[in-house]
């Protein structure tokens, strides 16, 4: 292949590849081409793109992005990108190799350009998880700070409401009480 038809090619991957840092990387071998079709398909309707690289040109691409990819590139290859977040790309794809087991082997995955294992993307939370987490670490002070102010407002609350009942009672039994 010459130089140019290379450069060009590692063009397009640069222009394909611009804007994604979270990836999975994995082999794609004997799959029947409508079974592929149909597992593009699918990935494509909740957002998620496949597409079979070349190793070369592929590492030189993603280490001129500044991501580190080093175990991957072994055999053919296909990215898989897309998604919210890299946990829900792994878990679709880890959908897709169960139900192609024999032709699928998931290899690695890019998480924000750094290279993780596909255990560790599965078990990162998905966007809406974080922003959850963070939006209740953000509230836990105040939560706290409100329920130190409001005990002992609740305490007194309570200690003032004994003491009407009190007055209450005491009311009625001396009124019933026959008068000399």
């Amino acid at each position: 292949m010459s130089k140019i038809i290379k450069q060009m090619q590692m063009d397009v991957l640069k222009n394909t590849f611009k804007d994604v840092r979270d990836l999975v990387v994995m082999n794609v071998v004997g799959l029947d081409a409508i079974s592929e079709n149909k597992m593009r398909l699918d990935l494509r309707k909740k957002g998620i793109r496949l597409q079979m690289v070349k190793n070369s040109l592929c590492r030189r691409v993603f280490s001129e992005a500044g991501m580190t990819v080093e175990n991957a590139w072994g055999g053919a290859s296909t990215v898989a990108w897309g998604g919210t977040s890299i946990a829900e790309l792994a878990k679709e794809i880890e959908t897709v190799a169960k139900k192609h087991d024999k032709f699928i082997k998931v290899k690695s995955a890019v998480a924000d350009g750094s290279e993780v294992t596909f255990k560790q993307a599965l078990a990162m939370p998905t966007k809406a998880q974080a922003i959850g987490r963070v939006v209740m670490l953000a509230m836990a002070p105040a939560s706290r700070i409100a329920g130190a102010l409001l005990s002992p407002a609740g305490r007194v609350a309570g200690q003032v409401k004994q003491a009407s009942e009190k007055k209450e009672e005491a009311a009625p039994a001396e009124a019933s009480a026959p008068s000399a």
